[in-house]
């Protein structure tokens, strides 16, 4: 009698656990967001975050490598669902590329061992069904909107992120570097911030 009341008890603490972890409400890729102050000005990335759920080599190889995450397209949406957006509240430099304050849709073109970030004027839209200007994701994604492209290093990792995350990284006075990690790939670009103009 013990040992049944134990099971049931485990059971419904199971299950009731698992009720709460598993969230209904939640959807597949939560939205999630990278930020960073750079002399008190903001910079941050609004994003949907994949999750791998037990798929492998998910950018694939050869031909067809980043076909699966882009859908086919020119461009990933860099991310899930709604187009995923870059705002900066001040100048940046990437390389020898200035990127004015403002907000941005970013996308990626995906190379085998070579990514591109590509910072668009493209308006974003909450759904694909939402009525009026703008894209969902990257479907209708035109390059003659495009501001901005940048090379990324692109580099293995040993171990596999899950869920497909945009990070900050080594940030200074002067700049810094933003990072996109999923599964066992890692893309990094470095940036500056813009020096003022003397008057």
């Amino acid at each position: 009698m013990r040992f049944i009341k134990f099971a049931v008890v485990s059971l419904v603490l199971m299950f009731g656990a698992g009720a709460v972890l598993a969230q209904p409400g939640m959807p597949k890729s939560p939205r999630g967001m990278a930020a960073t102050q750079i002399g008190g000005k903001w910079i941050t990335v609004d994003y949907g975050r994949p999750i791998l759920r037990g798929r492998r080599d998910i950018f694939g190889s050869g031909a067809d490598y980043g076909k699966k995450v882009s859908g086919g397209g020119s461009v990933w949406r860099f991310g899930a669902n709604k187009s995923t957006r870059f705002m900066t509240e001040t100048d940046l430099m990437f390389g020898d590329k200035k990127l004015p304050a403002g907000e941005y849709s970013m996308f990626a073109m995906l190379k085998e061992g070579a990514w591109t970030l590509v910072f668009s004027n493209h308006k974003a839209k909450n759904s694909g069904r939402e009525p009026g200007e703008g894209i969902w994701g990257a479907y209708g994604y035109d390059k003659s909107k495009d501001v901005l492209r940048v090379p990324m290093n692109v580099m293995a990792m040993q171990n596999s992120v899950d869920q497909f995350t945009i990070i900050f990284m080594d940030v200074t006075e002067e700049g810094g570097m933003m990072g996109a990690a999923w599964d066992k790939s890692l893309g990094v670009v470095a940036f500056k911030v813009a020096a003022a103009k003397k008057e």
